[in-house]
């Protein structure tokens, strides 16, 4: 099952190239709650599912919306937390340089605030700062887990998208650099594990300007996504809604003001967002002590 957010914040099953609007019979049946309908969703799927794969199997041909007349939204608008795997590819590994990967660097988190739409546009706060865009995997949680094995844990998993991690380059901390406002562009829409198949042979592929920039492929990931998911739990309980994201290949490289980021993620489906400097300032950090960076991809422009 696919099942998007579009629109004004409706909840729809994506069938056909339409989307069948189910918002209604959802706010019948889900329990109030002070957060969004789509973590309402996530966390009380088990109940209300036989009534969307109901809806899904009875609907015609020209029933719901035309899937190119919604405007896509993230598919979790507020999750309770996003945590991102550091360097789990050995070719970004040697990209940048890294002494070290993911069985080093544990995870780092990024504010939720960051999350935008997957035809968004990313907004570059600074002038004077280099901004790269992420390709990556994630997963959505859909049940309560702390502490779960390798073995337990795509059992928690509710679905799977597309995440771009935006990140700016500097000395500063990777939360800091990575948690501006539109850095984490989120979609189209969530795949459930019985649709996705397995998540260990799932390709990735980013353009800027039709230009490609990343490919990869899931088996090439150092920690699996139930690895990471694992470790993970470890260290803090994962709740329904939140995001796990599984980090980039190589491939990183610049936007810029103008540019259209691309990805594509298989059997998920295509984010494409627009990249703006407008009321950019020069940044009151000095970014200083800076990381490793990727080297400079050729000029796009």
């Amino acid at each position: 099952m696919r099942i998007a957010r579009f629109n004004e914040d409706r909840i729809g099953i994506v069938r056909d190239n339409r989307v069948l609007d189910v918002t209604d019979q959802l706010t019948e049946r889900l329990s109030p709650a002070p957060y969004s309908l789509a973590r309402r969703l996530i966390t009380e799927f088990a109940a209300v599912r036989p009534l969307l794969e109901q809806t899904a199997s009875v609907a015609g041909p020209g029933d719901g919306l035309p899937l190119g007349q919604a405007r896509l939204l993230a598919p979790v608008p507020d999750p309770a937390k996003i945590v991102a795997a550091p360097v789990n590819y050995r070719d970004h590994q040697s990209e940048m340089n890294e002494a070290y990967h993911i069985s080093s660097l544990g995870f780092f988190l990024k504010s939720p605030s960051s999350i935008l739409d997957p035809e968004g546009t990313v907004r570059l706060p600074y002038t004077d700062r280099r901004f790269d865009h992420e390709a990556e995997f994630a997963l959505v949680v859909g049940r309560r887990a702390s502490h779960v094995t390798p073995e337990q844990a795509l059992d928690h998993v509710f679905g799977y998208t597309g995440l771009m991690d935006i990140t700016m380059r500097g000395g500063e901390d990777r939360s800091t650099r990575k948690s501006f406002d539109t850095f984490t562009p989120l979609g189209p829409w969530l795949v459930t594990p019985d649709e996705l198949g397995s998540p260990e042979d799932v390709g990735l592929e980013l353009t800027v300007n039709g230009e490609p920039r990343q490919k990869a492929n899931t088996s090439e990931l150092i920690w699996s996504a139930a690895r990471f998911l694992s470790y993970a739990s470890t260290v803090t309980v994962l709740e329904p809604g939140d995001v796990v994201t599984t980090g980039t290949p190589a491939g990183v490289a610049p936007v810029e003001d103008g540019d259209v980021v691309e990805l594509t993620v298989a059997r998920i489906g295509r984010l494409r967002v627009a990249v703006s400097a407008e009321g950019a300032v020069p940044c009151p950090t000095s970014g200083a002590s800076r990381g490793p960076v990727p080297p400079p991809a050729p000029s796009h422009k």
